[in-house]
């Protein structure tokens, strides 16, 4: 609406000439100290006076445009005059507020605010942060010390041929059918030893029973860390069984099964037949068959009896520390033609001997599972 009326006061003013020369060209200007270059203006070369619209009065002398096409030669001089000052925006003429609305358009400069979507890069850190994350930690999220040492005090021995128990959260256990032998755990460490002189089977071990046995994966990632060192070998002999195994045992039921993942033996081998499979990145062997004895009695579900059946992975490559991930053994299992799982009763990192005399520790020895 201002524009309108600026054009309508220089039709006027052709009407006539001494308009332009009046006091009323400085009011238009509000500078009217240079009331007289409204008379410049007059002369039609007044427009290029109008450039100087570059200062802040240069805006009055654009009032000048009395003059027909000077005029509107002065009303390019006002955009000029917007673009190369700001203050044009802060004069009340006409056309420098026109110019002020191109400043509007700098607004678009607020879309570049928009640039705050470059927090949205942030969040891309964070999600590589995320990812190093989940990166970390090995089998569940357990990571074992290999050079950790069995605690000095604290412990508590154990000595029998069927005994049960609890240490810091964990189960232990020692069976045997022979003379027995003893186990030590401790009541702020995941850790234990046990020895033994004994005619017949052995075993020791410290894990995790269930009392409700569900299907392995109903409790997430089952996972286990561990570190051995040994004294002893395989018993030969007279009234031996001639075998060892160190790594995880337990028992599932419905079928009953009785398992093994043996990672390491005193002879420092393990055999090397069955179904040679890859699991976690390692070679194990496969086997699995029927069985019968005392153990099972004790072990199946209520109300079993007969035969039970055995798996056994045996590690090509024996160790004597390092994380297992007991999920990806069993997926493994199930996937093997004929072979059916039952329902998960107890997961134990365990040592098991076929008689003579020897030791062992387990400055670490844990078992975990996600779904707690």
């Amino acid at each position: 609406m201002r524009s309108r009326a600026l054009l309508s006061g220089v039709a006027t003013c052709l009407l006539l000439a001494g308009c332009g020369s009046s006091g009323s060209g400085g009011t238009t200007g509000a500078g009217g100290t240079t009331g007289s270059g409204g008379t410049v203006g007059n002369t039609g070369s007044g427009g290029a006076t109008g450039t100087g619209g570059t200062t802040g009065s240069g805006g009055t002398t654009g009032s000048g445009g009395t003059t027909g096409s000077g005029g509107t030669t002065g009303s390019g001089g006002t955009i000029g005059s917007g673009g190369t000052t700001g203050s044009g925006g802060t004069t009340t003429t006409g056309h420098g507020g026109a110019t002020g609305s191109g400043g509007a358009a700098g607004h678009g400069g607020a879309t570049g605010s928009g640039g705050t979507k470059g927090a949205a890069g942030s969040t891309g850190t964070g999600g590589a942060g995320t990812t190093g994350t989940g990166g970390s930690g090995v089998d569940g999220g357990l990571t074992v010390d290999c050079t950790a040492t069995l605690p000095t005090t604290g412990g508590t021995t154990k000595t029998g041929t069927n005994i049960s128990g609890t240490a810091d959260g964990l189960n232990y256990g020692i069976w045997t059918n022979g003379s027995g032998g003893s186990i030590t755990v401790f009541p702020n460490a995941h850790a234990f030893s046990a020895s033994w002189s004994n005619s017949s089977d052995f075993l020791a071990h410290l894990g995790l029973d269930f009392n409700t046995p569900q299907a392995y994966t109903a409790y997430g990632t089952i996972a286990a860390e561990f570190s051995e060192t040994k004294t002893g070998t395989d018993c030969t002999g007279t009234n031996c069984f001639g075998y060892s195994s160190i790594g995880m045992y337990g028992w599932m039921h419905s079928p009953c099964i009785e398992w093994y993942i043996n990672e390491d033996s005193y002879s420092g081998s393990l055999p090397n037949n069955g179904t040679a499979v890859t699991i976690d990145g390692d070679t194990y062997y496969l086997v699995t068959s029927q069985t019968s004895g005392t153990g099972g009695a004790n072990a199946c579900e209520s109300g079993h009896t007969g035969n039970w059946t055995n798996i056994t992975a045996n590690r090509a490559k024996p160790r004597q520390c390092g994380t297992i991930n007991l999920t990806k053994h069993f997926a493994s299992w199930a996937a093997q033609p004929g072979w059916t799982l039952g329902t998960l009763a107890s997961v134990h990192i365990n040592v098991e001997v076929g008689g003579g005399t020897g030791s062992i520790q387990f400055p670490v020895a844990n078992v975990t599972t996600t779904s707690n």
